[in-house]
């Protein structure tokens, strides 16, 4: 088996004992990445030179018997609306083609500290908004799983470099399901954990109170390990808290597939799933019970107006976040204007896409002063009833399980419509909405990847994480 098929956990491993060096592991990947990544353009920013000196630097220090990190050897791939210290920060917008970052975010000095090696800044949606990466400056990103499919968004980059052997971790964010949809796609595990785990500082915001890094790897235990390293209370960001539950230890209390109650969203017996997603969630429902779980159909009527609220609330924070790309700190600034106004219209219109566009014009719009009471307020009043809906759901069960996505990878060529994309959030967007924490785990399709959630309570994430390790095992079956 080649080293890019080991896995983030078995490449520290054997660095460390000595069986492979950080030179081989490196020119490995970059080898695999000339070779085949013009397919899948999973990288907007390759950061070879930086890989090969760290890769140096390990040797050396392995040679001397000097201490390692925990991602000694790690090859790690950085999605690019997160900061790293001198490299191109774009946000796959025209609007940052040229930014480089003054600093290092707080989870890549993470990262750096730990010895992992950084291979580059992969590709996204624009400012990360989109579910398919059409909207990247940078051109799509396609699916390794079949080049013909895409890889999901906006994290479609990280997800691809992880299943296209580009790297072994692959770090995203997740606003509506970022992580967990492309994770989905091709066939990864990817996992958003509860709201605060991990420090945001450092990473370009589209919504505040839904962003969150997220990590995609080969296996659970591979996202695992890259969380526990991650998580953790940040001065710099007053949002983050930390995670002591996103570690071995507490995986290990958390209740087995034997002793599970499982809770399935009525939702899911009249909405509109593809036939071979349905089929493959069906199917891993009946394994799990054969193991003695309790699956049972439970109501949440508010579960039906995700996306409304989603899409209000979202769009509500994206405008005024936006609104520092004026041309005149920092990015793309317009060459022809006359005076101030023009300056700001010129730049926007120039730098922005038209999904960034959009949801400026939509989130300016809700938040007017006559409309605010009619459509922010009460999205707002539905995300606290949302909150209430799972937190009771939580009294009888232990989980929450649908699949990540309800359709499969779909054709580069098929133009969904807005609402046709939006939807595809439908399983994903409530976990960012509560705060909550969710994975995704991929099982056997027909022809593609499936992708089964289990969605927790907030900093329950270790019973999420335990329950995909069972998930994990049961796929191995048939995959």
């Amino acid at each position: 088996m080649s080293c890019l098929e080991w896995g983030a956990v078995k490449t520290h491993q054997r660095f460390i004992k000595g069986e492979v060096s950080a030179k081989e592991i490196v020119e490995a990947y970059i080898s695999e990445i000339e070779a085949h990544e013009k397919d899948f353009n999973a990288f907007i920013t390759k950061t070879f030179d930086m890989a090969r000196e760290k890769a140096e630097e390990l040797d050396q220090k392995r040679e001397k018997g000097e201490p390692l990190g925990k991602l000694a050897g790690v090859v790690v791939s950085i999605k690019d609306n997160i900061a790293v210290k001198d490299v191109l920060m774009t946000c796959a917008s025209k609007m940052l083609e040229n930014f480089v970052a003054p600093y290092n975010a707080t989870l890549t000095e993470t990262i750096l500290k730990e010895d992992g090696i950084i291979i580059g800044k992969t590709n996204l949606d624009e400012f990360a908004m989109g579910g398919d990466t059409k909207t990247s400056y940078y051109g799509i990103t396609k699916n390794p799983m079949n080049v013909e499919t895409v890889a999901g968004g906006s994290s479609g980059g990280s997800a691809a470099s992880v299943a296209g052997n580009f790297s072994a971790i692959g770090i995203g964010t997740d606003t509506g399901g970022s992580v967990r949809q492309p994770a989905s796609f091709c066939g990864v595990v990817g996992m958003k954990p509860t709201y605060g785990s991990i420090s945001r500082y450092g990473i370009a915001s589209m919504a505040n109170t839904f962003d969150q890094p997220g990590v995609h790897g080969k296996n659970v235990e591979d996202v695992l390990y890259t969380l526990e390293l991650l998580q953790g209370q940040d001065i710099k960001d007053a949002t983050s808290l930390g995670n002591e539950f996103l570690t071995k230890e507490a995986v290990e209390k958390a209740k087995p597939v034997e002793e599970l109650r499982i809770a399935v969203p009525d939702i899911m017996k009249d909405f509109d799933v593809e036939d071979e997603v349905q089929e493959a969630f069906d199917s891993l429902l009946e394994r799990l019970m054969a193991k003695g779980a309790k699956v049972e159909y439970v109501p949440m009527p508010y579960l039906r107006g995700t996306i409304e609220v989603y899409h209000i609330l979202v769009n509500g924070e994206i405008a005024p976040n936006m609104s520092r790309f004026d041309g005149i700190r920092y990015g793309h600034r317009a060459e022809n204007y006359e005076n101030l106004d023009e300056l700001y219209i010129r730049t926007r219109s120039e730098g922005f896409g038209d999904e960034v566009k959009r949801r400026i014009m939509i989130g300016t719009h809700i938040l007017s002063m006559e409309l605010s009471k009619e459509y922010y307020e009460k999205a707002m009043e539905m995300r606290s009833k949302m909150i209430e809906e799972f937190d009771n759901v939580y009294k009888d069960f232990d989980v929450v399980m649908v699949p990540t996505a309800p359709v499969l990878a779909f054709d580069v060529e098929r133009e969904l419509t807005r609402t046709e994309l939006y939807m595809a959030d439908i399983f994903t967007a409530p976990v960012n909405i509560i705060g909550g924490c969710g994975i995704s785990v991929p099982v056997a399709g027909a022809h593609l990847p499936v992708g089964i959630q289990v969605i927790g309570a907030r900093f329950h994430d270790n019973q999420i994480i335990r329950t995909a390790f069972d998930i994990e095992k049961e796929a191995k079956h048939v995959l």
